[in-house]
């Protein structure tokens, strides 16, 4: 669905996804860069802020090999081979909570030169100064587009507002922080919905902006379409229904 509606993501592009705390992004990420990482002979950075680099790391893991936690986990050596077969090693995961956009995410980026850029949670980056958190934020935002321009496309994650508690189809006022500004750098967004119920496997996609380019197969009347997906947290993947 999402390669019928979004496309191909190209050097230049900047888009984020959102949702409320708990819904799924981490795994959301983990499930995509699975796939994108076969599709490119080069790295794919993942700055992480959110939790340990290393509870990531299993959900790329798990996303990779199809394999629940106690399935990684029951033969480590051989699950390691078989996922460096596949991605060669090319997630790198960089926890980042104590860095600037001056320093270490511009020389890992510099050194690398990597094919994808994620940065989960965009909205923490450290090292911009505005009168108002709505502009700082903003500010952050230009910074990732300048990014994907030089190195890569670009993935943020951000939170949805309390507008978005409960809600199935997340549009752009339900974006934390901000009304214009975070949304107006973006090439794309993608919301994440979910029930009340914590026990529901639904989830709910909706594409509140899009100006990529897309590709052949893409179909006009999707690009900002909305689709229902079923999340599996125990292997870390998405799957359309």
């Amino acid at each position: 669905w999402l390669n019928k509606s979004l496309g191909s993501l190209r050097k230049g592009d900047f888009g984020f996804i959102f949702a409320r705390p708990e819904t799924g992004k981490t795994t959301f990420l983990a499930s995509e860069i699975s796939h994108m990482v076969q599709q490119t002979d080069k790295d794919i950075v993942y700055f992480n802020n959110e939790e340990q680099g290393k509870k990531v790391a299993i959900r790329c893991y798990q996303a990779v090999l199809g394999l629940t936690h106690e399935e990684l986990f029951r033969d480590i050596e051989g699950n390691q081979r078989k996922y460096e077969e596949l991605t060669g090693n090319r997630i790198k995961i960089y926890d980042y909570e104590d860095s600037s956009r001056s320093s270490r995410i511009d020389a890992i980026l510099k050194d690398l030169n990597p094919a994808l850029i994620i940065f989960d949670q965009i909205d923490k980056v450290k090292g911009f100064k505005a009168d108002r958190n709505d502009l700082e934020l903003k500010a952050i935002y230009q910074w990732a587009r300048e990014i994907a321009k030089k190195y890569a496309p670009v993935i943020g994650v951000s939170q949805a507002g309390g507008s978005g508690e409960g809600k199935l189809w997340l549009t752009m006022d339900d974006v934390d922080g901000s009304k214009t500004g975070k949304q107006g750098e973006a090439d794309w967004i993608l919301g994440i919905g979910k029930e009340q119920d914590n026990t529901s496997r639904i989830r709910y996609l909706n594409i509140s902006k899009n100006k990529l380019l897309g590709d052949k197969d893409s179909l006009p009347d999707l690009r900002h379409g909305s689709s229902q997906v079923l999340i599996k947290p125990e292997v870390a993947r998405y799957e359309d229904i």
